[in-house]
């Protein structure tokens, strides 16, 4: 796709990919809805198979929904969620694309403040600071991982030793997500971007069907000289996860693969083509005691 293509019609266009979302989806659309009024929105709705009643509560909600426009797609079979997410873009033509996760309570004020921030800031992309239910922050910023850290995380020496910048380096445990600052790669929960860094950087990498690939997307935006601002000044609620848990076991399959395709996909020589070997060896060595739990779980109930 050429994203390049077409004018802009919508102050904002959001794209959220569902898959057994029917407990929360109406909440979130709600939400966004009251956190959109006085924007003109695009909303895109990208529906995976859904084997639950996520597209019920969804169409049940729909007519009361305020977007300007609004788009409810309905795939035939589970596309896995970039692909999904790639099928929104290609249809969003606003000033600002958001990409939103289907677990996600906006606040009212959201858009208003982070487009502010943006602007502000030279931002290409910007994320709010995410709380749990309880209203609890949620970890939510992470640095590019490196194989190094990868080997902390399957010796555990990152549990080990949480708070070392050296050993848990990637998942940040020296980052106060009280404060407001430039980061490398925030979860892909919600990123709102503006149309020159979406022109600009494209499509997710269907390579990782589920996970990295906002990380990959972060670091082209990284490598392309643009900024991404984590803010603190506003909040949404984040459900983590509710969808994933209930496949655990495929899911961590899907993770160690996308661990190490995108360590592959940046590799340039041959000596980090052969580590690359060596931390996908690792990650399927530490598979089967990862989902072996999951598996007797699910016998047993």
């Amino acid at each position: 796709m050429n994203t390049e293509s077409g004018s802009v019609t919508f102050q904002i266009s959001i794209v959220i990919v569902t898959f057994n979302n029917q407990s929360h989806i109406q909440q979130t659309l709600k939400s966004l809805a009251d956190a959109l009024k006085g924007y003109t929105s695009q909303l895109v709705l990208v529906d995976n198979k859904s084997q639950d009643e996520t597209v019920i509560e969804i169409r049940q909600i729909l007519d009361s929904l305020s977007f300007t426009s609004l788009n409810f797609i309905e795939n035939k079979q589970n596309t896995g969620f970039t692909r999904g997410v790639n099928q929104g873009l290609k249809l969003c033509t606003g000033e600002y694309v958001l990409i939103l996760n289907p677990d996600i309570v906006c606040r009212k004020d959201t858009f208003e403040i982070l487009i502010e921030q943006m602007k502000m800031q030279n931002a290409g992309v910007i994320a709010p600071q995410l709380r749990y239910p309880g209203g609890e922050i949620q970890p939510s910023c992470r640095r590019f991982p490196r194989k190094m850290d990868v080997v902390c995380e399957l010796l555990g020496l990152s549990r080990m030793f949480s708070g070392s910048p050296q050993l848990n380096r990637w998942k940040m445990p020296d980052f106060d997500h009280n404060h407001s600052e430039f980061v490398e790669q925030p979860q892909g929960a919600f990123l709102l971007m503006n149309r020159d860094v979406f022109q600009k950087n494209g499509l997710l990498d269907e390579r990782f069907p589920m996970f990295f690939s906002d990380v990959d997307w972060c670091r082209r935006v990284y490598e392309n000289g643009d900024r991404i601002y984590f803010s603190n000044d506003t909040f949404v609620y984040h459900l983590k996860g509710a969808s994933i848990y209930q496949v655990r076991d495929a899911m961590i399959v899907s993770s160690h693969r996308s661990f190490a395709a995108y360590f592959r996909k940046y590799d340039k020589t041959f000596y980090e083509r052969m580590t690359t070997c060596i931390i996908k060896l690792l990650l399927l060595i530490i598979l089967i005691p990862r989902i072996l739990p999951v598996y007797i779980l699910k016998e047993k109930s």
